[in-house]
């Protein structure tokens, strides 16, 4: 068993597992983006990033070809961390609201942020069996971030993921696994509240499934939900 989030996150960027995946991210990495030619690409599995004491703890999909896979830091380099840092920083749990280089000096508090894939996946669909091999990393993060008391699911995937690696998917009856949809708050029987969200995507905000005023609206909520634990605990 792995026994600190930094042998975790180790064995993240050195997993092989899944051979698509690897072959994708080397290919991106190899033959880049016009506007990032420049960049020496990670093209590796990216590992978590935050505060090893973090209350909340956010899941994602996956890394993008040209975001993580290129900065080596989750949801950094792409449009859809430029939505989660803003929103992070005007909540309090970011140093700053843009995300450019896993180097650019932004700081987690009382957060960290994670993945159900490691990798970036062709057209952002990893497979089930992808999934499954991925899990056992978000397992373990789960059984080392023990202070976690909010978790936001970006995405049905994220979602159900997370379900799995904290094992209340088979724990709990069909029936009383708390379903995604964007917004909905759900208790788990240890106290954990778990928040669902659109995930932030090109895809979901430049349509308008998930405005701003949405997407503030969740991480407004994890804030009060946290404040009021800190209130109960000062009693």
């Amino acid at each position: 068993m792995l026994a600190s989030l930094s042998s975790v996150n180790r064995a993240i960027v050195s997993c092989a597992r899944c051979p698509r995946l690897r072959a994708y991210c080397r290919r991106v990495a190899r033959e880049k983006k016009r506007a990032f030619r420049d960049w020496e690409y990670w093209g590796k599995p990216v590992p978590g990033f935050g505060d090893p004491r973090a209350r909340l703890l956010v899941v994602g999909l996956a890394p993008a070809a040209h975001g993580a896979n290129r900065t080596g830091r989750m949801f950094t380099g792409d449009s859809s961390g430029a939505w989660l840092y803003e929103a992070l920083h005007r909540y309090g749990f970011a140093s700053q609201a843009a995300s450019r280089a896993r180097d650019d000096g932004l700081e987690l508090t009382d957060c960290y942020i994670v993945a159900a894939v490691r990798c970036a996946p062709p057209g952002n669909k990893p497979s089930r069996t992808e999934l499954g091999r991925c899990r056992p990393f978000l397992a373990a993060e789960l059984r080392l971030l023990s202070r976690r008391r909010v978790v936001v699911t970006l995405g049905r995937v994220a979602h159900e993921s997370w379900l799995k690696a904290s094992g209340w998917w088979t724990t709990l009856a069909p029936r009383q696994r708390p379903p995604f949809a964007h917004g909905a708050v759900a208790t788990l029987p240890d106290g954990t509240r778990l928040i669902s969200s659109y995930h932030p995507s090109r895809q979901n905000t430049n349509t308008g499934k998930l405005t701003r005023a949405m997407w503030h609206t969740v991480f407004r909520r994890v804030r009060q939900i946290l404040m009021d634990v800190d209130a109960e605990t000062a009693r």
